[in-house]
């Protein structure tokens, strides 16, 4: 199978960074957030939704937030670490004749984490925030990757930890593996797969 995968919590286990840099951000404003509530609203809607919330209740300017939220990630992101089966997974894939893909909303960072950890090139192709696709759920940035790679839709399959991952999957016509390690999602999107453990993937694929 052709497998097209999502970066943050997913590949890479990000949030722990991504809810530092939150905490970070709202100490410029001499705030103490709960990083719990954080954590599951970044996971179960995303950074954007858990930004607006956060400054609409606390009456402040989320373009300085997110500004100060970018500042930290851009220096700490880059030790986030796979998930623990992730370069199996990837390895398995292309020793079946198949490709990697990453779809993510991230920017150049997703690369150079893959690559610091020696992955990059394990993947065909990478779509990212730079190549100006509308974001998921919208079909569009998958589709460019199936049109492009003439990919099967009955053979490949979208990875990701949130419902918009499958959401997309299904909008572009293929199916879809919920990855939820700590049982945070609510499945409303019905994935075609659920799995808590990152190699659980062999079995699906192979």
């Amino acid at each position: 199978m052709d497998l097209i995968f999502d970066f943050d919590g997913t590949l890479f286990d990000t949030y722990p960074s991504m809810v530092e840099s939150f905490k970070v951000a709202a100490t410029k404003f001499e705030l103490v957030p709960d990083l719990t509530v954080i954590y599951h609203q970044m996971r179960q809607h995303s950074l954007g939704y858990a930004i607006k919330e956060y400054t609409s209740k606390n009456s402040i300017d989320p373009i300085d937030f997110r500004k100060y939220y970018d500042e930290s990630q851009n220096v700490i992101a880059i030790d986030s670490k796979p998930f623990s089966g992730v370069p199996e997974v990837l390895e398995k894939v292309i020793q079946q004749g198949r490709k990697n893909f990453l779809l993510t909303h991230r920017d150049q960072m997703s690369q150079d984490i893959l690559d610091k950890n020696h992955l990059e090139d394990l993947f065909t192709e990478m779509v990212t925030s730079k190549m100006k696709f509308p974001r998921k759920p919208d079909p569009a940035s998958m589709s460019y990757l199936i049109n492009k790679y003439n990919l099967n839709k009955k053979t490949t399959l979208m990875v990701g930890d949130r419902n918009l991952d499958i959401e997309v999957a299904h909008n572009a016509g293929i199916r879809g593996v919920l990855f939820d390690p700590d049982h945070l999602i609510d499945p409303t999107s019905n994935p075609d797969f659920s799995i808590t453990v990152f190699d659980e993937l062999l079995n699906i694929i192979d």
